[in-house]
């Protein structure tokens, strides 16, 4: 049943479980809760609530429980699929974990760091360099993010091909489960083999199965070395083939490896008019190498691009001679992310195909917006290491907005249906959220439908973790 309103007496008691300054209720006090960075959705909700310790988040969790409330946990909200923004119904309160946000602990010795789901990403980055350590989790929103979120979602980032995902990086959680019972699987182990790894289901659950409140990650030492090149290519193929060779000769050296359709440039300069790229060419790509001190890296990726160049790979490569210039090439990949925000509503999507079917998905994506809906703009980047490509697509400008999103929708689904025709997900980072659940869930075969809502009903058997997100109501696939 949809709770519309909540009454004098249940606002106390939630109060009472998060202190007076845990909770809010008011139209402008809960409004930056209920909008994402990207103005893509609106939600609402009957209160905002802010827990300031795991107990809190136990005693409200076990109220919302009782009262069938509907919760929506939320971390730094700068997801891009609406996955902690309920825009369907007024039935829930959001639980933030903006003030349950310290570094418990660094564990030096061990390469280990445990902190509060609520700590910012970059927080916890500058953190382990204090220690001469690395978290290598990169995200364009890590001064926002938060680390419980970062799990919740599996995020990625651009050093997925040399570190893994999220969940390559996490060693434990904490979880309040829905009934507000607490799990602690915090244990800083690297190897345990004694049955289930039960942390693996929270990680990428997008907050449907219980609330993250701590989270254990894997450090690592700290890069003494790190050499950036940006690149000019004549094609996807000639990209992949490039990053096959990288592979091979730089081994795990290699920590990134963008490619960037030339188109997205203009994109960057909206947010620097001054932006220029260090080389020309069809296809840009970024690659950097790290390692410790007694490898001579910039021979190992001097040599490479210049094996590159004479193989006809590589039209064009510019060497960063500096930190600074270094930092001026990524700015261009993290600028032309902001570049999009700025010029309004677009398709945005994050396929993922084998990493030998990024051409085909590039040109078959091209092809289909050129065909069906010219006068639209199609970009094409993304981590080439991982298969995964963002390709977004802007409307004309002079399109009304109410009709741009209308065809936005049927573009989103034909793009989709390109990316699951070669045998890839619709979704590489971002996760389903809202805004994928269906498409999500009518790709699903009926074993995998059964065992979602095996899960779902074992540990929320009263349908009150995030509903609406990632799957449909209890109600509707049982």
């Amino acid at each position: 049943m949809t709770i519309r309103s909540l009454s004098p007496d249940i606002l106390s008691v939630l109060e009472d479980a998060v202190g007076p300054s845990g909770l809010t209720a008011d139209t402008a006090g809960m409004a930056k809760y209920l909008g994402d960075w990207a103005g893509d959705y609106r939600g609402s909700a009957l209160a905002v609530l802010r827990p300031a310790s795991v107990a809190e988040v136990q005693a409200l969790m076990r109220l919302c429980s009782e009262l069938g409330l509907g919760v929506i946990p939320q971390g730094g909200n700068t997801g891009l699929v609406s996955g902690a923004i309920d825009g369907t119904t007024t039935g829930g309160v959001v639980v933030s974990l903006e003030r349950l946000n310290a570094i418990r602990r660094i564990d030096r010795g061990n390469f280990t760091l445990q902190a509060d789901a609520g700590c910012v990403l970059q927080a916890i980055k500058e953190a382990s360099e204090a220690e001469d350590c690395l978290f290598p989790l990169a995200l364009g929103a890590q001064g926002s993010c938060q680390i419980g979120g970062n799990a919740a979602t599996n995020a990625g980032g651009v050093n997925v091909l040399r570190y893994g995902m999220a969940r390559d990086l996490i060693l434990g959680l904490e979880v309040v489960l829905a009934d507000g019972e607490l799990w602690n699987g915090l244990s800083g182990l690297r190897k345990n083999n004694s049955g289930y790894d039960l942390k693996q289901l929270f990680i990428g659950s997008e907050g449907t199965l219980g609330i993250i409140t701590g989270v254990e990650v894997k450090l690592f030492p700290k890069p003494a070395r790190v050499e950036t090149a940006y690149l000019g290519l004549v094609s996807f193929e000639a990209a992949i083939g490039l990053f096959n060779r990288a592979r091979r000769a730089c081994s795990d050296l290699t920590s990134a490896f963008e490619i960037i359709g030339s188109e997205c440039i203009d994109l960057a300069r909206l947010v620097d008019p001054g932006m220029t790229a260090p080389v020309a060419g069809p296809v840009h790509a970024l690659i950097e190498l790290s390692s410790g001190p007694t490898i001579d890296l910039n021979g190992v990726l001097a040599s490479f691009l210049t094996d590159a160049i004479e193989g006809g790979l590589v039209a064009d490569a510019v060497l960063a001679t500096s930190n600074a210039q270094a930092k001026a090439f990524w700015a261009i990949r993290e600028g032309l992310v902001e570049g999009q925000a700025k010029r309004g509503y677009h398709v945005r999507t994050d396929l993922s195909v084998r990493i030998s079917d990024i051409p085909a998905l590039v040109e078959r994506a091209r092809r289909f917006v050129a065909t069906e809906y010219p006068g639209w703009i199609a970009l094409a980047y993304g981590h080439a290491g991982d298969g995964n490509i963002h390709f977004n697509v802007l409307p004309p400008l002079d399109l009304a907005d109410g009709e741009a999103r209308v065809r936005g929708e049927e573009i989103t689904a034909g793009l989709y249906d390109i990316a699951v025709g070669l045998g890839g997900s619709i979704s590489a980072e971002h996760g389903i959220g809202r805004s994928r659940a269906r498409e999500f869930w009518a790709g699903l075969s009926p074993a995998h439908r059964r065992m979602v809502a095996a899960l779902k009903t074992a540990l929320d058997p009263k349908g009150v973790m995030n509903p609406g997100c990632l799957l449909p109501s209890t109600e509707r696939f049982l």
